[in-house]
């Protein structure tokens, strides 16, 4: 725990700098001559992305070819980031951000005018989540993909289990779990020590079964959101009871993300909870598309199941960046003209397109109720920064998981949670 706390000390400190050494929304961003003056030298677009498979398989090398096409004498370099929540805050801290990047989740939409420029506005039509990251009228990022989440499943580990059908209550699943790891399958790769993917069974989870896509931010109202009977509680005992039970993976603590998607292709590993993104990456493990499905998560025993419907990460210009017309010009081609929708596995952002993806026909036809994710509130954000809770990261829910008794654990979020509510009123 107190491990914990030095990290939070650190996050802390590290939205200070943000806070503090940065300029001022209507400070003058730093003059440099235009990439492409001075005798011929070719002009450079430096992109910042999450996706550093896609720079090592060389599909955005794929994207920059045709962008170079276009635009003659124009280089399109990528920067993949790792750990992109946390070190893109750093980023923007020293200016360092590039040209495009992606927008961090945890940035209050008030703040970013301070490190984004504004997108025009030909480019959100018909397109979904457009005021997700917007303020005062301006708009400062676009998804650049959506999904929804669900169990992606491999059907020949089911199969050799003994799996007949794809459980559709909570009991079932737990059965299903229960044969896969007879039969030596792993029932269920949680990513436990790659951290970020446990926010899928932390906030997106409570987001829809809840009912409620306001859920996340309605927390901003209670003293004591987090409980063992509510949503929070269901979805994080599901956690726990996976881990008591051996349904996971072994060697909890080590960052198996690559590996799992190599496990879950051969069927040496029957499931994950996570969006319908991830069923191409499986498939370029190694795994044929007719064995791989996908259905929604069956989180209680009732007969209404939701589902979210959640956009992937926003694409934005750096107000910093001296190429501001190119930078424009390839978030149009990123987001509506490269392909990546349908090279990543997403839904396309666009209302009037379909998705090319054959599994998401398997999960339609158990006919989800699908709630579109809310914006998250400034104050729900301005909240959990002030009691140094990372949402969206995965690394609370990693500590409340090892925790023997949730709800002490829960108790002590929830003081932090108060005074940092009450402070933020004050």
């Amino acid at each position: 725990m107190r491990s914990k706390w030095i990290i939070g000390l650190l996050i802390a400190a590290m939205l200070a700098l943000l806070g503090g050494c940065l300029s001022p929304p209507n400070a003058e961003a730093p003059s440099a001559p235009p990439a492409g003056d001075g005798g011929g030298k070719e002009r450079q677009l430096v992109v910042l992305t999450n996706r550093v498979d896609l720079i090592d398989n060389g599909v955005f090398g794929q994207y920059a070819r045709r962008f170079e096409e276009l635009h003659p004498g124009v280089t399109v370099q990528f920067e993949g980031l790792v750990n992109y929540t946390s070190d893109i805050m750093l980023r923007l801290s020293t200016r360092t951000q590039g040209d495009v990047l992606l927008l961090p989740n945890n940035l209050k939409n008030e703040d970013l005018s301070r490190y984004f420029e504004p997108l025009q506005e030909d480019i959100f039509y018909d397109v979904r989540f457009a005021d997700f990251k917007a303020h005062d009228g301006l708009r400062y990022g676009i998804a650049a993909g959506a999904s929804t989440t669900g169990i992606v499943y491999n059907k020949k580990a089911f199969a050799d289990a003994g799996i007949r059908e794809a459980p559709t209550t909570l009991d079932q699943f737990f059965e299903a779990c229960r044969r896969l790891k007879e039969a030596g399958i792993v029932p269920v790769y949680l990513n436990y020590g790659a951290q970020w993917p446990l926010m899928i069974w932390g906030e997106d989870l409570v987001s829809y079964m809840s009912g409620d896509p306001e859920y996340l931010n309605k927390m901003a109202f209670s003293d004591e959101p987090w409980s063992l009977d509510n949503a929070w509680g269901e979805a994080i005992m599901i956690v726990r009871t996976l881990i008591e039970q051996g349904y996971v993976e072994e060697s909890l603590m080590s960052n198996q993300w690559e590996i799992s998607k190599t496990e879950l292709a051969a069927g040496r590993a029957g499931m994950y909870l996570m969006g319908n993104w991830v069923i191409n990456q499986v498939l370029a493990a190694g795994a044929d598309s007719q064995d791989i499905g996908f259905f929604p998560f069956p989180y209680d025993n009732e007969p209404v199941r939701h589902a979210p419907l959640s956009p992937d990460w926003f694409v934005g210009i750096s107000r910093f960046s001296s190429e501001k017309e190119l930078a424009a010009e390839w978030v149009q081609f990123f987001v509506h003209d490269s392909g990546y929708v349908d090279d990543s596995g997403f839904l396309p952002v666009e209302e009037s397109k379909q998705s090319s993806l054959p599994q998401l026909e398997q999960f339609l036809s158990f006919r989800p109720i699908f709630l579109e994710k809310s914006v998250p509130s400034d104050k729900l954000l301005e909240i959990a920064a002030s009691a140094q809770i990372s949402l969206w990261s995965g690394e609370y829910i990693q500590e409340w998981l090892a925790e023997p008794e949730l709800d002490k654990v829960f108790d002590e979020y929830n003081r932090r949670w108060k005074e940092a509510r009450h402070l933020s009123e004050s």
